[in-house]
């Protein structure tokens, strides 16, 4: 793995995205939350509680369809952003009178007590991070041992046309270049997960023009990339990119279509028991002693 990697993110740019991103569920979040809620049906375990990492964005259709699939666990949403957080505020925290409250499932607006939940669900969010493998660090440390991770993002190959028509007008990156799938596992190795496994698809859409197009990019993100144009652009540069847009993205025989193309990934990985370092004379926790009999235990059971 790469120790550069993500080699391409400008840390103020993202953290600005992060507090300035539209409080709202793009359809293509959605749609990757739907395939990947449906990859829940081979996991045997039945989490008693789970977390949804910043659902606002990520997919509140996808967030509803997983606690369906858990009606009876314990759901915690973790915002980090104030715009984001008074959204799921407003949607989740019921007052004490309320009937809802008192129903179903309980769903917690905050962050899980570390060691507490059983999965930990995150969609279409690492791409945005300058520093994902602190990210990682945070699900580590908020599930149990023996609770699982599953997240999805995008890959290196997402708008791959945008990219190739920047480069032949000799403009700054399209975008910030994205992880490939194989660094993403051993990340997740390196942040102490175990058993990853990776899997990647495609996705290409279709739009009408060059601004249903853009207007589809700039919900679903910006160009965190370090040298990206700087300042604003003008009409006549809108134009030409209209233009450019049109000839190069047109898809034959479809009726004037533009095409781009999005690299999904997938990961999902378990946290194991810790490791005790044997010397000469070791010292266990009755903790850690719990948690190596029951790792015994349900060895081959998952």
């Amino acid at each position: 793995m790469s120790e550069n990697l993500p080699p391409t993110i400008d840390p103020v740019a993202a953290a600005r995205w992060h507090q300035a991103a539209p409080v709202q569920s793009p359809w293509l979040h959605e749609e990757v939350g739907r395939r990947m809620e449906d990859r829940l049906q081979w996991i045997r375990r039945t989490p008693q509680r789970w977390c949804d990492w910043q659902p606002v964005r990520g997919g509140l259709q996808a967030h509803d369809a997983v606690a369906q699939r858990y009606a009876q666990a314990t759901c915690y949403v973790v915002e980090t952003a104030p715009r984001m957080q008074a959204a799921a505020q407003a949607r989740w925290s019921k007052p004490w009178w309320s009937p809802d409250r008192w129903a179903g499932a309980k769903t917690v607006v905050g962050q899980p007590p570390a060691g507490s939940v059983d999965l930990l669900w995150a969609n279409m969010l690492l791409h945005t991070q300058s520093r994902p493998e602190d990210m990682l660090q945070q699900w580590h440390q908020a599930l149990a041992v023996d609770g699982f991770v599953m997240f999805s993002c995008l890959g290196p190959d997402t708008v791959k046309e945008m990219r190739d028509l920047y480069q032949l007008l000799g403009w700054p990156a399209a975008g910030h270049n994205l992880t490939d799938m194989h660094d993403w596992g051993d990340m997740l190795v390196h942040a102490g997960f175990a058993e990853p496994v990776m899997d990647m698809e495609t996705i290409t859409l279709t739009f009408a023009s060059p601004e249903r197009l853009l207007q589809e990019l700039r919900e679903l993100g910006c160009n965190l990339h370090p040298q990206r144009f700087a300042g604003l652009r003008g009409r006549a540069w809108l134009a030409q990119l209209h233009a450019a847009l049109g000839q190069h993205l047109r898809v034959e025989h479809s009726e004037g279509q533009l095409a781009l193309t999005f690299e999904l990934v997938y990961g999902h990985a378990f946290k194991p028991a810790p490791r005790v370092a044997l010397e000469g004379e070791s010292t266990v926790s009755l903790d850690q002693m719990r948690s190596m009999l029951k790792q015994g235990r349900e060895q081959g059971l998952r």
